[in-house]
C-alpha cells in the first residue's frame, strides 16, 4: 500500500478547517457566544498576520496595531459613505481594508524596515506611538476621543441577508478568515516565503547570494499590513465603532502575546494563541478582575517552559505518543498522570490564592479579614504541588530516554 501524499493530508485539514468554521456557530448560538466567536476570527487574522513578520522573518513589530487600526478607520467612513448601496457593498469592506493596509504598509515600512532586529523594534514603537498621538490631533477623521460610529446594514439585502444579525456578520467573518488563511498558508510555500525564512535565520548569507535582505523584508512588511487591515476592517464590521484603541501600543501588544502564546514556529500557532486570548479577555473577564494576571502568569509560563507555544506542546506531544508502543504507553501512564494532576492542583491553589486577595482588595479592606491560615495553606500546597510536578516531570523523561535507548539497542 502507498503512503498518502502530504498535500492530501493538507486537503484533510483546510477540511476540517472549514467544517469547524461553519459548525462553530451552530454548537454556541448565543449571541454573546456569536460576539466571542467573531472576535476569535478577526484576531485570528490579526495574530497570523504578525506571525509573517515575527515568525517568518524575523521582524519584532510593537505597532503591528498601527496596520489594523487605520484600516478599520477607512473601513468605518467607507461604510458611512455607502449607506444605501446594499448589502453586497459590505462584502467588500474587508478589502477595501486590506488596501488601506497595504498602503499604511507600503508607507511606514519603508521607514521600519531600513533598519532590522532591536531599531527596527524601536522605529515600529515610535510609529505606534505617533499615530495614538495624532487621534485626537485629527478628529474629523479619528473622531477624538468617542471614535467613529457605523452601521454594517448598508440598504437593500443580498439573498435576505442584511447583516443585521451577530450568525451573519460571523460567517462573513469566518470566509475572509477562512481566504486569508488560505493565502498566507500558500505565501509561506512561495519563493517570497522561502527566502523571509533565510533572511530570518542568515541575511548575510542571503545577501551573498544575490537576495536583499531589506527588499525581502519590506515586501513582506506590506503583505502582512495588507492581512492585517482586512482583520481590522472585520474587526470595524463587527463592533459598528472603532476608537484610539485599536491602534494604541495596548493592542500592539495584545497580538503580540497572543501569537507567542499559540507559538511562532507553527503556520496554525497563531490561530490557537487567538483562541486563547479572546476567550481569556472575552469570557474570562466576566468571571473575575484577575483575568490579565492569569493571561501574563500564562505567557510567562510559555516562555519559560514552552518556547514553541501552544502548538510546539501539541506537536511534541504528539510526534512523542505516536512512535511509542501500548506498553510504552502503559509505563508512561503513572509519571503522566502524576504530573497532570501536580499541576491541576498547583493550578486551583494558584487561582484560590489570587482570588481570594483580588476580593480582599475589592472590598477596600474593609470586608473581613484575609485568612492568614488559608493564605499559608494555599502557599504550601502550592510549594509541594511545583515539587511534586518537577518530581514527576524528572521521572517522565527519564522513562522516556530509557524508552529511547531500549529502541536503539
Amino acid at each position: 500500500m502507498t503512503a498518502a501524499h502530504p498535500s492530501s493530508h493538507a486537503k484533510w485539514v483546510w477540511l476540517l478547517f472549514a467544517l469547524v468554521l461553519i459548525v462553530a456557530p451552530l454548537l454556541f448560538p448565543q449571541s454573546a457566544a456569536l460576539s466571542i466567536l467573531s472576535q476569535c476570527g478577526s484576531m485570528m487574522i490579526l495574530a497570523l498576520s504578525f506571525n509573517m513578520l515575527l515568525g517568518q522573518s524575523g521582524m519584532l513589530s510593537f505597532g503591528h496595531a498601527l496596520y489594523a487600526g487605520l484600516p478599520a478607520f477607512a473601513a468605518a467612513h467607507a461604510m458611512n459613505r455607502l449607506a444605501g448601496a446594499g448589502a453586497a457593498a459590505l462584502l467588500f469592506v474587508p478589502l477595501l481594508g486590506g488596501l488601506a493596509g497595504l498602503a499604511c504598509g507600503a508607507l511606514f515600512g519603508y521607514v521600519t524596515t531600513r533598519k532590522s532586529g532591536t531599531a527596527l523594534s524601536m522605529i515600529s514603537l515610535a510609529l505606534v506611538e505617533m499615530a495614538a498621538a495624532a487621534v485626537l490631533m485629527f478628529p474629523a477623521w479619528f473622531g477624538g476621543e468617542s471614535g467613529v460610529s457605523t452601521d454594517r446594514v448598508l440598504g437593500t439585502p443580498l439573498f435576505g441577508i442584511d447583516f443585521a444579525s451577530p450568525l451573519q456578520v460571523y460567517y462573513l467573518i469566518a470566509f475572509w478568515l477562512f481566504v486569508s488563511c488560505a493565502a498566507m498558508y500558500a505565501l509561506t510555500r512561495t519563493p517570497l516565503g522561502r527566502i523571509a525564512n533565510a533572511v530570518r535565520d542568515n541575511p548575510e548569507r542571503a545577501a551573498f547570494v544575490g537576495h536583499d535582505p531589506r527588499r525581502v523584508r519590506y515586501l513582506m512588511f506590506m503583505l502582512a499590513a495588507f492581512f492585517a487591515g482586512i482583520g481590522g476592517a472585520l474587526g470595524a464590521i463587527n463592533f459598528e465603532i472603532v476608537s484610539a484603541e485599536n491602534l494604541g501600543l495596548l493592542r500592539s501588544a495584545q497580538i503580540l502575546l497572543f501569537t507567542f502564546i499559540g507559538g511562532i514556529g507553527y503556520f496554525f500557532g497563531p490561530l490557537l494563541g487567538a483562541l486563547v486570548g479572546v476567550l481569556f479577555s472575552g469570557l474570562l473577564s466576566t468571571y473575575t478582575r484577575g483575568w490579565q494576571l492569569y493571561l501574563g502568569l500564562l505567557f510567562a509560563c510559555i516562555v519559560l517552559f514552552a518556547p514553541g507555544g501552544l502548538a510546539g506542546i501539541w506537536i511534541g506531544a504528539v510526534s512523542t505518543w505516536r512512535r511509542l508502543t501500548l506498553s510504552q504507553l502503559r509505563r508512561l501512564a503513572k509519571p503522566f498522570s502524576m504530573l497532570l494532576a501536580a499541576g491541576l492542583l498547583m493550578i486551583c491553589a494558584g487561582v484560590y490564592l489570587i482570588e481570594m486577595l483580588y476580593r480582599h482588595a475589592a472590598e477596600g479592606g474593609d470586608g473581613a479579614p484575609v485568612s492568614v491560615g488559608l493564605m499559608g495553606l494555599s502557599i504550601g500546597v502550592l510549594l509541594v504541588a511545583a515539587a511534586v510536578m518537577r518530581s514527576a516531570r524528572q521521572r517522565y523523561l527519564h522513562t522516556l530516554a530509557m524508552m529511547d535507548e531500549e529502541a536503539r539497542s
